[in-house]
């Protein structure tokens, strides 16, 4: 069983109860929760050797932010412990034509201010089968860019399966910067990641006779879209995720996965949602499993969708679910019913 290893920011999640407002609040929940975490999350709750790395302060909510990882069978070893602070993010959940609302306070972080050599790649990939990332982490800085630019070098002369999802926040930066930094990234990247936005976001490649504010996105466009990424980039795997709004909780959610020769999509899920945050972080782990136990690329996108269909279901970042709950939804049993 190969190993994987993800490298980004877990933040504290602080957010109301229910579908209160910021405003409305006198308390809020905390939990943990960012990309690359998640997906470590999801990989161990799967059966899968997964490692995440970042740099958390030495204090009490820097171990919290440990320990919630733990819980689920993360290998947490190589987190580098320094810096002053966790970056936390607040979430307002929304609800029917009121959209979901997130307010970041990270600057400054632990891995917002780390340096390169706090991170021996060297070491850190020693021994393993796949490196993720996502965009988010080289928009915390220039400096975290670099740190992902040397370990994608550290892991591509390892011969290690790198993937990355685009993953595009405006409040972290513009499309122009995520532009060109990611345009650098992307020559050591195998397997791209993106929603039905983010490579036009990042890259100006949209698809055509599409609105994804509309809800209609049509699926030759996305063909064009990852034909025209693997031939710019040179991945030998694209998925995009397909998310149709027709509410803040109500959602239909399908992907498709490109080979460089054939496209596959997999079947739409209506979902009634519960939490969508993660959701394509579990999606991306589900394709990562899949393709790491030698599924086939029709297989792979289907376990990858259903896993995100369940997340959306679960409340917080993390996927909280298990490999038969996955396949018993791939195999058509979406019912709801109790399960006895």
């Amino acid at each position: 069983m190969g190993k994987i290893v993800t490298f980004g920011e877990i933040m504290l999640r602080l957010a109301p109860e229910g579908y209160y407002r910021f405003i409305q609040a006198d308390t809020f929940g905390a939990t943990y929760g960012g990309g690359e975490a998640n997906v470590a999350v999801s990989l161990a709750n799967y059966g899968m050797d997964a490692s995440f790395v970042t740099k958390l302060p030495k204090h009490e909510i820097g171990q919290a932010a440990i320990n919630s990882l733990r819980q689920f069978g993360v290998d947490t070893r190589k987190i580098v412990r320094g810096g002053s602070r966790v970056g936390i993010y607040f979430l307002e959940k929304g609800a029917s034509q009121r959209a979901s609302k997130v307010i970041y306070d990270r600057a400054n972080s632990s891995i917002a201010t780390a340096s390169q050599s706090d991170f021996d790649w060297d070491s850190i990939l020693d021994g393993v089968q796949w490196f993720h990332f996502t965009g988010i982490t080289p928009a915390l800085g220039d400096n975290v860019a670099t740190i992902c630019l040397d370990a994608c070098k550290a892991a591509k002369a390892k011969g290690i399966t790198v993937s990355c999802d685009l993953n595009y926040r405006k409040n972290l930066w513009s499309r122009e910067k995520a532009g060109q930094v990611m345009a650098e990234l992307m020559e050591y990247v195998d397997l791209c990641i993106a929603n039905e936005g983010d490579a036009g976001d990042v890259f100006g490649i949209w698809a055509d006779n599409s609105d994804v504010t509309g809800g209609r996105l049509s699926r030759d466009g996305y063909k064009s879209v990852a034909k025209k990424l693997v031939e710019r980039f040179g991945f030998k795997k694209v998925a995009i995720t397909l998310r149709s709004s027709i509410s803040a909780n109500d959602n239909d959610w399908a992907a498709m996965l490109y080979d460089g020769k054939e496209y596959y999509f997999s079947k739409s899920y209506s979902i009634h949602i519960v939490d969508r945050v993660g959701g394509g972080d579990s999606f991306g782990a589900g394709l990562i499993y899949s393709l790491l136990n030698g599924s086939e690329p029709q297989e792979a996108v289907e376990f990858a969708v259903a896993a995100s269909c369940l997340k959306h279901t679960i409340e917080g970042d993390f996927n909280q679910v298990s490999l038969d709950e996955v396949k018993k939804l791939m195999g058509g049993d979406g019912t709801g019913r109790v399960q006895r």
